[in-house]
């Protein structure tokens, strides 16, 4: 797949991000100045943050906005853009600063045959894997990654608790998700090479769930944050021998920026937890409350706005 160095598949997409990066004085001081190592001089740039087309990361892109914001940065959102091959281009070359990522779904777009799977050691390897001119902050211990599910009456029919228990089932397997999952290496491919699972695959996207629970995949990749595992008690399989890697929210950043945000960011990190995500999911998905309300009051709950 790609080295740490290796640009070429990333020129896919740029163009589907245009942003102009502002620069503009900045009324509650100059964070990007001098002082913050930028090499400016009375003036302040705006933080450009993105996220992709899926709510649950808009959520946290919104969170990283409005403490930047509470914090006298001036930012820009560029929300709902896509998958990484979309997004990550704009963040290379500059137009984007800011974006809420995965630690290992993201080093595995970078480094196909890492061999990292805990979490502190996906983040190290992340970190000598990004190109030149990125950076992470701290990675938060929420995590919103891959997960493979049955429903629980198929679970109970085939006896199954692990991904290791598929290669035993004689019906036929299909695996549902998004259609970029038929050539991830957690993929169809992985399951073979991992489990010794045989599986076909449908590119379902934003229908996996509803599919799965229709009969028309029998196994559904639903990331763990999701509220419908709860809701629809769906059975995640045990992944003992490490298909998936440890992916805990990580702010991916412009480096020349990343000094100066760092501690604002990091705050909110440190506070961003499992059980904070799935609730912030439940109140997008179930109370339908909007991106911005919900950070909005997670934030306040959790002491992290000043004005």
């Amino acid at each position: 797949m790609f080295t740490a160095r290796n640009k070429g598949r990333l020129a896919i997409g740029a163009a589907a991000v245009g942003v102009a990066l502002a620069l503009s004085g900045c009324a509650s001081g100059d964070p990007l100045g001098t002082e913050t190592g930028t090499g400016s001089t009375g003036a302040s740039k705006t933080i450009t943050i993105g996220s992709q087309a899926y709510y649950s990361n808009e959520i946290i892109a919104e969170i990283y906005a409005q403490a930047l914001e509470d914090a006298g940065f001036t930012v820009d959102r560029q929300f709902n853009i896509g998958q990484r091959d979309a997004y990550l281009p704009s963040l290379e070359n500059g137009d984007i600063d800011l974006f809420p990522e995965y630690t290992g779904n993201l080093l595995q777009f970078y480094d196909e045959k890492t061999t990292a799977t805990t979490s502190d050691d996906v983040y190290a390897a992340l970190a000598k894997a990004l190109p030149d001119g990125l950076t992470v902050l701290d990675q938060a211990s929420a995590t919103d990654q891959d997960s493979y599910n049955v429903t629980a009456e198929f679970a109970k029919a085939n006896k199954l608790q692990s991904l290791a228990d598929l290669k035993n089932v004689t019906t036929p397997l299909t695996l549902g998700g998004a259609a970029e999952l038929e050539k991830r290496p957690y993929g169809p491919a992985g399951l073979l090479s991992v489990y010794g699972a045989t599986v076909g695959f449908s590119a379902t996207g934003d229908t996996t769930v509803e599919d799965l629970l229709a009969g028309t995949v029998n196994i559904a990749n639903v990331y763990s944050a999701d509220p419908r595992i709860q809701t629809k008690k769906l059975v995640t399989l045990e992944d003992p021998d490490g298909l998936f890697l440890a992916s805990n929210v990580v702010p991916l950043v412009n480096a020349d920026i990343a000094d100066s945000i760092a501690d604002v960011i990091n705050a909110v990190q440190a506070k961003l937890t499992p059980e904070a995500l799935v609730a912030m999911n439940v109140e997008s998905t179930v109370d339908q409350s909007s991106s911005s309300d919900i950070a909005t009051k997670w934030l306040t709950e959790n002491g992290l706005l000043k004005k």
